[in-house]
């Protein structure tokens, strides 16, 4: 596994932005933090982190046209906000051109962006790894989020999609369906630990 880990980070270095390659870096090792604190499988979370955004190097439209090439579905609202999409091409990236098998390490890229309700641990590690990772400097309460997210990582989520969600809505940006069913179902989690 180690010597797969170099080779991809070798690859991604070449296809990534010097931004966006520091940028998985530091997610990569957030995802490794949070593994270890809640016993979960180093191997998968490093690599789930290298790769979340393997498809980053696109722009939107070229993503739009990779995912119709290879009979990706594209939703209506995907379709208004593309940047969500380099989730689920990069969940085909890392599948084809990276040969993950492992299912659960492709759902957590998948869903890094939206999120989802019910999310697997590997799903929560890598989408509050992306939210929280040490070059990001610009979102609310981002030390508290932090300081959260090994506490209890379902308040850490629900807290970022709250965060996220009246930011998109603050700016009048279209947010994805499955952000708002993700945020209904970690608020009810929320709610229900607080006795609400």
């Amino acid at each position: 596994m180690k010597s797969s880990i170099i080779d991809l980070r070798n690859d991604l270095k070449v296809r990534l932005s010097p931004f966006r390659y520091e940028h998985t870096i530091s997610v990569s090792f957030m995802c490794s933090a949070l593994a270890m604190c809640y016993d979960y499988d180093l191997d998968r979370a490093e690599l789930a982190g290298l790769l979340h955004d393997c498809a980053k190097c696109y722009g939107n439209d070229e993503i739009i046209i990779k995912c119709k090439k290879r009979d990706i579905d594209i939703t209506d609202e995907e379709q208004k906000a593309p940047a969500v999409l380099h989730a689920k091409y990069g969940a085909w990236l890392a599948k084809h051109k990276y040969s993950v098998e492992e299912p659960e390490v492709l759902e957590a890229i998948r869903w890094h962006t939206t999120g989802k309700p019910n999310m697997t641990m590997l799903d929560k590690i890598v989408f509050t790894a992306d939210y929280i990772e040490p070059r990001r400097d610009q979102a609310p309460d981002l030390s508290f989020v932090r300081s959260l997210a090994f506490l209890d990582l379902d308040e850490a989520v629900y807290q970022i999609l709250k965060d996220t969600l009246g930011y998109l809505d603050k700016k009048g940006s279209s947010v994805d369906s499955m952000s708002k069913q993700a945020y209904a179902y970690y608020k009810q989690v929320h709610m229900e630990k607080k006795g609400e």
